[in-house]
C-alpha cells in the first residue's frame, strides 16, 4: 500500500502540492488525473523519494520513501518519467536489461537474463529485441521503456504520462498490457501513473 500523509511540497519557492493525503491499495492500477500544471509530475515524483517534501510522509509497503537509501527503494518501485530520450546505438534488449540494475550492480546473473526476456515478451519486443531504440516508432519505443521498468520487478510501477504523443492504437494497448500486469496474479505489479486524459482513464 502507498500511505501518504499531510505531504506538502514546494518548487522554486512556489506551493506545488499542499497538504494531500490518500492511501493506494495493492494491486490494480491507480490513476493521478488534472489539467497541465495541476502538480501531477511532482507528486509522483514526491512518491518516488525524488523530491523532498517541505512536510509530510510517504510510505510504500511500510517503508518511509524519503529516509529509505536509493537502493532500497530501487527494489520497492520503478519509475518511468516523460524524459526517455533513447542512448544512440543502444538495442531493445540492453535497454530492457537496465531496469535489473538494483538488483545486480554491474554482475548480471541468469535470473536478470530471464526477467529481461520476460519483460521483452510481456511486452510483444522479442522480433525488435537486437534493434536500435531510436530506430524504433513512438509506441515501439515507449512500450520498449515500460518493459525496462517491468523488468526492474518492483512491486509498485510509478508512470509519467505513459501516453504521451501516442496515436489511439498504441494508447489502447498500452492501457491494456498495464490492466493485464496489474491482474496477473503470478507476477502482479501496482500501477500508479499520471494521465491528462479523463477518455482514457475512464475507460
Amino acid at each position: 500500500m502507498i500511505e501518504v500523509t499531510h505531504l506538502s511540497v514546494s518548487r522554486g519557492g512556489a506551493p506545488a502540492l499542499h497538504d494531500v493525503s490518500l492511501r493506494c491499495p495493492d494491486g490494480g492500477i491507480t490513476t493521478i488525473i488534472g489539467p497541465n500544471g495541476a502538480g501531477k509530475s511532482t507528486f509522483l515524483h514526491a512518491l518516488a523519494g525524488l523530491i523532498a517534501p517541505d512536510t509530510g510522509t510517504v510510505r510504500i509497503a511500510g517503508t518511509d520513501i524519503h529516509t529509505a537509501r536509493e537502493s532500497q527503494r530501487a527494489l520497492i518501485l520503478s519509475l518511468l518519467t516523460q524524459n526517455t530520450a533513447a542512448v544512440p546505438r543502444l538495442s531493445v534488449r540492453d535497454l530492457v536489461a537496465f531496469g535489473r540494475w538494483p538488483h545486480h550492480r554491474g554482475r548480471p546473473t541468469r535470473e536478470d537474463a530471464r526477467h529481461t526476456e520476460s519483460a521483452l515478451e510481456r511486452f510483444d519486443l522479442q522480433p525488435l529485441a537486437t534493434r536500435e531504440v531510436e530506430t524504433l516508432s513512438g509506441g515501439q519505443r515507449q512500450r520498449a521503456f515500460l518493459a525496462m521498468s517491468y523488468a526492474q520487478a518492483t512491486p509498485w510501477m510509478l508512470l509519467d504520462e505513459p501516453l504521451a504523443a501516442l496515436d489511439p492504437k498504441y494508447t489502447r494497448d498500452i492501457m491494456d498490457r498495464l490492466r493485464d500486469i496489474a491482474a496477473d496474479r503470478a507476477d502482479r505489479r501496482s500501477v500508479v501513473l499520471v494521465l491528462h486524459d479523463l477518455s482514457v482513464a475512464a475507460r
